[in-house]
């Protein structure tokens, strides 16, 4: 049987993108005398081989550019936990996307268990907070990046003080968007009504980001706002 955590030095192995927020997860982390193994990336970089093996405590996938393999969640000993930029009525790919494009008034941030399909372990807890009608994407994506430390932050403390997961008696509201539906969602043609057209170019613009697209003539042409 495995000791209390509270008794012994908890083992982290964490997966995330350089994120706001990542530097306060690490510091929070420290201040619990936690041994945290950081492996940090992008989306294109392939997946830590250096992962493995590790046998620790707790996973933690925070903002992770990487979906976490199986066998890594059953080395983990006290449990896995994602820590998702969404609310149960948007899992997967593109969450701030499609509350934009389907006009959701309300947002928010999960915390769940981790199982092999991406977005469908029980869920921890949630942190929802108002759309406001000038939200961008990138507006949606800071204000979701801020709740989510504060969820990080009270996960972690039911966790480590208590030895137990919080109970939640929320529940995912749909199956994970996809990456191939975020795809669709950027592709804009001279057929749909301009308010369609709106909504899109609204729900798919970010700094630095491929956006809304028109394929026309072999071509493609790309809505760019700051030309």
């Amino acid at each position: 049987m495995n000791p209390p955590l509270a008794k012994r030095k908890i083992k982290v192995l964490l997966f995330a993108k350089a994120k706001p927020g990542l530097d306060k997860v690490i510091s929070t982390l420290d201040r619990y005398d936690c041994e945290v193994i950081l492996f940090r990336g992008q989306r294109i970089e392939p997946f830590p081989s250096g992962a493995y093996g590790m046998d620790p405590d707790i996973t933690l996938s925070y903002i992770s550019p990487w979906m976490i393999p199986d066998l890594i969640l059953r080395q983990t000993k006290r449990g896995s936990i994602n820590f998702h930029p969404g609310p149960p009525e948007y899992p997967g790919i593109g969450c701030t996307n499609f509350a934009l494009y389907e006009g959701a008034v309300k947002y928010g941030v999960t915390a769940h268990l981790m199982e092999r399909t991406v977005d469908s372990g029980r869920i921890l807890g949630v942190r929802r907070f108002p759309i406001d009608p000038q939200d961008t994407v990138f507006s949606l994506t800071e204000k979701a990046y801020a709740e989510l430390y504060r969820l990080f932050q009270d996960v972690l403390e039911t966790i480590l003080t208590k030895d137990e997961l919080p109970a939640c008696g929320e529940v995912w509201k749909r199956r994970p968007f996809t990456r191939r539906q975020l795809e669709d969602l950027c592709r804009v043609d001279i057929h749909m009504p301009p308010e369609e057209i709106g909504r899109r170019i609204r729900a798919t613009t970010y700094p630095g980001m491929p956006g809304a697209y028109m394929e026309w003539m072999g071509y493609k042409f790309e809505y760019n706002p700051s030309r």
